[in-house]
């Protein structure tokens, strides 16, 4: 599982012209799933989101969760993430799941936010065609991958 994590003042969702969910300041999150992920992972990963303490503290220094400044998330799912850029000019997605699995998973991930205690949390439509406006605050961008950076059983 893949997440951008933007850091933003404000996020918004239109679909067929209309505005349908906005955010103000806290994480814009594009989820990308595969084939091989699982529940665990979206658990493990939806915590670590809020965990990361890349919000500015009286300093000015990243040392604040989500959690820490009350922050509010925008979760789009966006299996480009998976694209393979490695053979012509054309990306290939063979490694994005299946939208079945790639739903459910992020509805679950989705679902964790929320349970976790982030007040406002908003969606993208999945398999929608949507435009995304985020205000990027910093700008700060964070790329996690859950085959890279979660601990193995």
């Amino acid at each position: 599982m893949r997440a951008i994590l933007q850091r933003v003042s404000s996020a918004s969702v239109t679909i067929d012209g209309k505005i349908t969910r906005t955010t103000g300041a806290g994480l814009m999150i594009l989820l990308g799933v595969t084939q091989s992920d699982t529940t665990e992972q979206a658990i493990w990963l939806a915590k670590k989101c809020c965990e990361l303490r890349i919000f500015s503290d009286e300093q000015d220094k990243m040392n604040l969760s989500l959690f820490d400044v009350d922050g509010e998330a925008m979760i789009v799912s966006n299996f480009t993430l998976y694209a393979d850029c490695k053979k012509g000019r054309r990306p290939a997605y063979v490694r994005a799941a299946r939208p079945e699995q790639a739903d459910g998973l992020y509805l679950r991930f989705v679902e964790e936010i929320r349970s976790l205690g982030i007040k406002n949390v908003q969606t993208g439509e999945f398999g929608a065609d949507m435009q995304v406006s985020i205000t990027n605050d910093g700008p700060v961008t964070i790329f996690l991958d859950t085959d890279e950076i979660m601990p193995k059983p």
